[in-house]
């Protein structure tokens, strides 16, 4: 699993010719599953930093997380002026309680998403991030802890 990783992170990096400019800093909201404060910072030209607050509602209560995902950016202007497409790794750490006991889960994650800059200081993504938890697993669920297509809604600072 690690050299899968490993050998994604490597090609994705290898692919420094076509990024696009990731210049600035954003903040807002991505919505869906789950639902973050979301911020993210420039890195490099083409690469940044994507940290998350999340909040989830289960049915045995609410969990918490906070996230960071390392993103490459690629240009899709030939679509239209404003376009990116970018994909990441990063880790999530969270919390929930189930039964009074506390569990804090360590998870790996994966994000690919595209995006929109509007002309407006508007960032408008749709994106997938799946989630394998590596630690703090309740009730012997599986290493494979969700994933979620969320909206994101940031405003460029």
């Amino acid at each position: 699993m690690k050299k899968m990783f490993f050998a994604l992170a490597l090609v994705v990096s290898s692919l420094g010719a076509s990024f696009a400019q990731s210049n600035g800093q954003t903040l807002g909201l991505r919505l869906g599953y789950p639902t973050e404060l979301s911020f993210q910072t420039s890195l490099s030209n083409a690469t940044r930093l994507e940290l998350g607050l999340g909040v989830r509602d289960y049915s045995y209560g609410t969990s918490f997380s906070l996230s960071g995902v390392h993103q490459w950016v690629w240009d899709l202007s030939s679509l239209a002026d404003g376009f990116n497409w970018y994909a990441g790794i990063g880790g999530q750490l969270g919390v929930y309680s189930v039964n009074n006991k506390s569990y804090f889960p360590l998870a790996l994650l994966g994000q690919v998403g595209l995006e929109y800059n509007f002309k407006i200081p508007l960032t408008l993504s749709l994106d997938y991030r799946p989630a394998f938890q590596l630690t703090g697993v309740y009730a012997g669920q599986n290493a494979f802890v969700g994933d979620g297509i969320c909206l994101g809604l940031r405003y460029r600072l």
